[in-house]
């Protein structure tokens, strides 16, 4: 067989067998990431049947997926939301930094991975999954519930936090020094301030600019723009996410109602196999040794990140059975998780991709399974406590 249809032939059984898992994964009412990642352990580095002729697409196909999942979640954000949430919820993204990110630096430095390694373990187990959060929470019926905006809060610091951690981040990977660090943080953060002065100011401009009737248009004006933002950012040594994520913020609510539902096919299917191209990369012997590893990380952060749902509905005069369920929400982390292993990897650190594919199995299962647990009981009680 020839490479052209060799490939044809791979991405075929492989888009095939994404589907299938899809209709699974719904029909269990879990995400369907850890099937995901189960399917490309299967066959990439190590499995039992490598698809070798698709990898290099593959590959290619990964930061494409890691550009279109951070513009999106750009997309899902307005300045003034922004605004509003540090107002309101900034103790809580204290918080949540302070009881989820030490657990993964520690155990980082405990399975002897350089302190860089370490930092991204620690951006592993600080940000939830939103992805599995927002639809876990329309699955229950709960989007309306008192104690979700609390729990929206808490992943949209998050998500803006990742506009300054994957810098950082990217820089120390690189080995650059505290100094180039720091130098990565400040313009991340005047990068963050100018785009949203900006989007306040002229966002309708860009939207008008990328508007038009036909929705091909669309498409072709936003992923340009969007990946020539991403390429410029990643030449000037900060990350492709992190601009294709302002990107999306600098846009009007007007226009990003429209684009999301343009994007979305897009975006689930190059997301799709950028987590194809994670499990690839990742050779399934690695990740026994490290699962008892990977099991105590997740019963640990589970923990604290309970502890981050209770503090934030706490602050909304949410009583005790909707605190429970703020915080079993938060426990799931998949995509994001995955996007700073795959950093991590993809700069020579290759151990932060067994222990943090191990724990984002595990915590993208068990996650919806202890929310949906946590629900019977928590009906039970009302939802405030007296005031």
């Amino acid at each position: 067989m020839d490479h052209v249809a060799a490939l044809l032939v791979e991405l075929g059984l492989l888009f095939a067998g994404l589907s299938l898992l899809g209709i699974l994964a719904r029909r269990l009412g879990l995400s369907p990431v850890p099937f995901v990642l189960l399917a490309a352990l299967a066959v990439g580095n190590g499995g039992l049947a490598p698809l070798d002729t698709a990898e290099p697409f593959l590959t290619a196909a990964a930061e494409i997926g890691v550009v279109l999942l951070l513009l999106t979640l750009g997309l899902e954000f307005s300045a003034t939301e922004l605004f509003s949430s540090f107002r309101r919820h900034a103790p809580s993204g204290v918080v949540d930094l302070v009881l989820n990110a030490p657990p993964g630096f520690v155990a980082g430095l405990m399975l002897g991975l350089p302190w860089e390694g370490a930092l991204a373990l620690a951006g592993v187990t600080w940000i939830s999954s939103s992805g599995i959060v927002a639809r876990l929470l329309g699955d229950l019926g709960r989007l309306a519930n008192r104690e979700t905006p609390a729990v929206l809060a808490v992943l949209v610091l998050e998500d803006l936090a990742m506009a300054l951690f994957l810098p950082l981040l990217v820089v120390a990977l690189a080995g650059s020094g505290p100094t180039a660090a720091i130098a990565g943080v400040g313009l991340a953060v005047g990068a963050v301030v100018l785009v949203l002065f900006a989007a306040q100011r002229h966002g309708h401009r860009l939207g008008r600019l990328l508007s038009h009737d036909d929705d091909e248009q669309v498409l072709l004006r936003l992923v340009g723009l969007t990946l020539l933002v991403a390429g410029g950012a990643q030449a000037m040594g900060a990350s492709a996410a992190v601009g294709a994520f302002l990107v999306g913020l600098a846009l009007p609510a007007s226009f990003a109602e429209r684009a999301r539902a343009i994007l979305a096919p897009l975006r689930d299917l190059f997301a799709a196999l950028f987590f194809v191209a994670f499990g690839f990369a990742t050779d399934p012997g690695a990740i026994l040794p490290v699962l008892p590893a990977a099991l105590a990380l997740a019963v640990v952060s589970t923990a604290t990140k309970m502890g981050t749902g209770w503090f934030a509905a706490r602050r909304d005069g949410v009583a005790v059975p909707g605190r429970l369920r703020a915080g079993t929400a938060l426990v799931a982390r998949g995509e994001f998780s995955i996007v700073i292993a795959g950093l991590a990897v993809t700069a020579g650190i290759a151990e932060v991709g067994p222990i943090a594919t191990g724990y984002v199995l595990i915590l993208a299962v068990a996650g919806p399974v202890i929310t949906r647990f946590a629900e019977p009981a928590a009906l039970r009680r009302p939802a405030f406590a007296p005031t």
